[in-house]
């Protein structure tokens, strides 16, 4: 971590004391889990597939997301959409907080990423900003030089308002509007500084910049914690507060002409995100995979001791049956079913199966039967299934056999853009975002 600058000797990774510990799934995969509240139907229909574009009109959004009150959010470019239960379609709000600007590389924001719900009343919205250019006069691409120290400039620091994370509020009317762009976190060097989203231990790096997924906890002793992936790494917000970043990085040697040799922090895109039942935080960037374990104390998320601490990776690696570490594996989704095994989901490549057989190793096999090896999301529900979304071929389900596929042909739409499960409701929901909008499935 620090400011992302390796040190003379890159860190050398320990070498793998055989099994790697792992936090055990709940033992009964049919149990209701413990949210601290009574489990219900909900507001909503309780139809095992319902179309909610057609049922709701919600159209055609690029991402949705559920609170705790179980209000629908809807993300379409630089309009925000709320269905509260009662409705009977939703209200939209244009140019909320980094929308108020036309989007654009120059503007707060590039555009609108993901949605996704918090507490009764409240979401979070991502936004997408341009990487960062090196400037005259400073060696490191995303340092931010501050006010009285050396080649700050007015221009460079503004670049601490793009992109990044908005918090909005349900008004009584319906409409939404900003209640703070994040900036709260927990480190010293931040203190005050209304700066966005940047490293939590040194304000003066700016790398996560551009949203590109997000969680919200559903149940366990962290419910309601929020987990958002960017282009560098994965950060945890409680509330408006976050602590800033955590990524399975490696180093990449490379040998001057004076021989002596420089190394280079590889932490590429990270897309990849899921919550399992047990809390574990699984995250997957274009070529590295990770499981992390979170503490109950926020200012402890970016405390990196590799195999140690008090978030301690229980898993870093990567798929080294497909390609080779420096070569993208293009994972967009990672989840772990009641069973226990672990399965990511590729752009290019498919579903892969995986159970470590070390800290940094796995068992790896590929998920034959699909039609096409390009994957948007995954997600696993308590029944024991793992939901397959397809960037061409529609939703598909792996049973928990873990052989037998079949299409789910009642989902209209041909590329699955999102998957989100609710486990707080009996039945629970699945919302199933595709190119044709938004149903939902109702399940055990």
């Amino acid at each position: 971590m620090g400011n992302e600058v390796p040190s003379d000797t890159p860190p050398v990774p320990s070498v793998d004391a055989g099994t790697p510990p792992t936090s055990t799934p709940d033992e009964d995969a049919g149990t209701t889990p413990d949210t601290g509240t009574p489990r219900d139907a909900g507001p909503w229909p309780v139809d095992a597939v319902l179309d909610y574009t057609q049922s709701f009109g919600v159209g055609t959004p690029r991402s949705v997301g559920l609170d705790e009150g179980l209000n629908f959010w809807l993300l379409d470019g630089d309009r925000i959409g709320v269905l509260r239960p009662g409705d009977t379609a939703p209200t939209w709000t244009t140019g909320v907080g980094q929308a108020r600007q036309p989007f654009g590389r120059d503007s707060l924001a590039i555009d609108s990423t993901v949605i996704c719900g918090g507490e009764a009343g409240r979401a979070y919205v991502g936004y997408r900003a341009a990487e960062m250019r090196r400037a005259e006069g400073i060696s490191q691409r995303t340092y931010i030089p501050g006010p009285g120290e050396a080649n700050y400039t007015p221009e460079r620091y503004a670049e601490y308002q793009k992109g990044d994370l908005d918090a909005v509020r349900l008004q009584p009317d319906g409409t939404v509007a900003l209640e703070e762009h994040i900036w709260r976190t927990t480190g010293a060097s931040n203190a005050g500084r209304q700066l966005g989203i940047h490293n939590t231990n040194d304000f003066h790096y700016e790398e996560d910049r551009s949203i590109l997924n997000c969680a919200r906890v559903t149940r366990g002793p962290y419910r309601g914690d929020l987990y958002i992936t960017t282009n560098h790494g994965v950060t945890r917000i409680q509330g408006l507060t976050y602590n800033s970043h955590r990524h399975p990085g490696w180093y990449l040697l490379t040998t001057n002409p004076d021989g002596t040799q420089d190394a280079s922090l590889q932490c590429p895109p990270m897309y990849g995100l899921g919550i399992a039942r047990n809390g574990d935080v699984l995250v997957a960037n274009e070529q590295m995979v990770g499981v992390l374990v979170p503490s109950g104390k926020l200012e402890e998320w970016d405390r990196e001791k590799t195999w140690e601490g008090p978030t301690p990776w229980t898993f870093k690696g990567f798929n080294e049956v497909l390609n080779g570490q420096a070569s993208d594996d293009f994972w967009r989704a990672f989840e772990q079913t009641p069973s226990g095994r672990y399965y990511l989901g590729s752009a290019e490549f498919g579903v892969w199966a995986m159970t470590p057989k070390s800290r940094s190793a796995g068992n790896w096999s590929k998920l034959d039967g699909l039609p096409t090896n390009r994957i948007l999301a995954l997600k696993a529900t308590d029944d024991g299934a793992l939901y397959i979304g397809t960037n061409d071929a529609g939703l598909w389900r792996l049973e928990p056999d873990g052989l037998t596929l079949t299409q789910v042909r009642q989902v209209p739409g041909q590329r699955v853009l999102q998957l989100v499960y609710e486990p707080t409701v009996t039945p629970s929901m699945l919302l199933v975002l595709t190119d044709l909008g938004l149903t939902v499935l109702r399940g055990p």
